[in-house]
């Protein structure tokens, strides 16, 4: 099985709204020229690229800008109407007074399947003791968190809350908590690396925001900023294909990936197995 581990469904046409809810979408994420995408679109895209399962993930921005990129319910709603195509996460404000309520109730009721957190747009620290009951949450019901970590482009999104250092005692206090920083925390590429290597519940994802072309950013990463082997004898069950559709068409990232000089083993972990693992599936 093949899954994108990181999607916005920011336009899937559910969940488009009117003009208002648009505008502010568009203005929170970064996003200024894509037209709301219809489910035939979306899945015709998956299917070119062979990829079996897309991971959803919204924000909640409450207490931050006064609404949600895409709720928790528009995620549940997108998910009843196809549940072989997408996987949903949840998100939560931690600045939110109920934000455990919430979170009880994406995991209990909508039955979510994670939760995204955006430190950068949320502006937290991850090794804020805010959180802590938030990660007791997520360990309670063994669902994991997909952090943003690294660079953001949408607008007021300050990198100094996503570098990945401010991670590493969440990854000590929460063994069992699995734990992605999204985007390989790209540009601290060797910090993310050095947090895989000290944590196994710690993973990444390929979603990076490239510089030239996928195929020569990639290069880059996996076979200059680190040794060609540094990925297959360190942390190859650790990294997951995730390419941040809307933004990149997955299609192209994912044939970038499939260009590098990984064994077959480890392209079929990146490309499935390890979201797998990092989903609590297969356990």
């Amino acid at each position: 099985m093949i899954i994108d581990a990181h999607v916005h469904p920011i336009y899937f046409d559910t969940i488009c709204g009117d003009d208002s809810v648009l505008k502010f979408r568009s203005e929170q994420f970064g996003i200024y020229k894509q037209s709301p995408y219809s489910y035939e679109e979306i899945i015709a895209e998956m299917n070119f690229g062979k990829i079996d399962r897309s991971i959803l993930l919204p924000l909640d921005l409450t207490t931050q800008s006064g609404g949600c990129i895409v709720t928790n319910e528009e995620i549940k709603k997108i998910i009843d109407r196809h549940p072989d195509s997408f996987i949903g996460f949840a998100s939560v404000d931690p600045y939110r007074k109920d934000a455990l309520e919430v979170l009880e109730n994406a995991f209990a009721n909508l039955k979510l399947s994670g939760l995204k957190l955006n430190p950068s747009k949320q502006m937290f620290y991850p090794d804020d003791k805010l959180l802590w009951p938030i990660y007791e949450k997520c360990r309670e019901y063994d669902k994991p968190i997909m952090f943003h970590a690294g660079l953001s482009w949408e607008p007021n999104a300050l990198a100094k809350y996503a570098n990945p250092i401010h991670y590493e005692q969440a990854a000590v206090e929460f063994p069992e908590l699995r734990i992605c920083l999204a985007h390989f925390a790209w540009p601290w590429v060797r910090e993310m690396m050095m947090l895989m290597i000290k944590y196994p519940n710690v993973y990444t994802d390929t979603s990076m925001l490239y510089m030239d072309s996928f195929n020569d950013f990639m290069e880059r990463i996996f076979m200059k900023e680190m040794d060609p082997l540094t990925l297959e004898r360190n942390f190859a069950k650790q990294v997951m294909f995730g390419s941040n559709t809307p933004r990149f068409r997955a299609f192209k990232l994912k044939k970038a990936i499939e260009n590098l000089p990984f064994s077959e083993k480890v392209k079929a972990d990146i490309f499935g197995g390890n979201a797998l693992a990092f989903l609590g599936e297969g356990k």
